[in-house]
């Protein structure tokens, strides 16, 4: 079974499709846990006991732990530990944006795959298929390759113009189309890739699914972002009611009841799932 198998078999079991985000920023801990030896680690195993039968998928932003030095990376390091010992069956993403050339690569695959043992990680398309291929070929994990993001600034690179011409007729495809059939056409044989498509943009979305068939998309900007859990349903699901991954991190982790803010926006999505 690869990781995106294990995706699925985890949003089946419990029927949802969502993705808590661990973004412990230490600054927003609730008091009570900043005292404590392990801040992060103890916020994190108790979001995750408040949330884990709603959810699919957990995904960690690498900038939060970093910001900590080397106390922040080691709890990260134990959340992974918690995670894998208590809920194996959750899948799990590293949020770093990665993707480089020779070496440095090996250590990023080194340190997520093996020694953090993430199940997936967030890479970055702008180097070319030469820097993913050594994350490509790692089977058994996943490659999430950034397509079309849901900030607001999104568009002053992804949607530029690209125009290719060949003897026969000239397509003119904006830069997040050009990635789109890249990762589904070239860099998915291994059928371990999947693709960021944020919620802010559900016509693209729906474009991109068009494109890239049955694969998985992370789709932040849910919550804070405004986007729309109904218009995700609408445009993303693939044939067979899966093929997203619907993140929510701020809204759920720092609001005053997150098992009730995770309970409510597994319901929205079971509640659109039919569409």
């Amino acid at each position: 079974m690869n990781s995106i198998e294990k995706y699925n078999q985890r949003a089946e079991k419990i029927n949802s499709l969502l993705c808590v985000g661990l973004d412990s920023d230490f600054e927003k801990l609730p008091e009570r846990f900043k005292s404590l030896e392990f801040p992060q680690l103890e916020f994190n195993k108790w979001i995750i006991g408040e949330v884990h039968e709603y959810t699919a998928a957990f995904k960690l932003n690498s900038a939060f732990y970093e910001a900590r030095g080397d106390r922040g990376i080691k709890e990260l390091k134990m959340t992974m530990e918690y995670i894998v010992k208590n809920h194996p069956d959750i899948f799990t993403i590293m949020d770093a944006k990665r993707a480089d050339i020779g070496n440095t690569n090996k250590s990023y695959i080194s340190a997520i795959f093996d020694w953090l043992d993430f199940d997936a990680v967030t890479l970055h398309p702008y180097l070319g298929q030469e820097a993913v291929q050594p994350f490509l070929d790692r089977k058994d994990k996943v490659s999430i390759v950034l397509c079309k993001t849901s900030n607001k600034g999104a568009g002053e690179l992804q949607d530029l113009e690209i125009v290719q011409s060949s003897t026969l007729h000239t397509l003119h495809k904006k830069l997040w189309q050009i990635v789109a059939e890249k990762v589904s056409k070239e860099w998915n044989k291994n059928n371990n890739c999947m693709l960021v498509v944020g919620a802010t943009y559900p016509e693209e979305m729906k474009k991109i699914r068009e494109i890239s068939g049955e694969m998985t998309f992370l789709v932040p900007g849910i919550g804070a972002q405004e986007g729309s859990v109904e218009e995700v349903m609408k445009n993303g699901l693939n044939s067979e009611g899966l093929g997203l991954i619907i993140h929510s991190a701020r809204g759920i982790i720092f609001s005053d009841n997150p098992k009730e803010e995770a309970r409510k926006l597994c319901e929205e999505i079971r509640k659109f799932k039919g569409i």
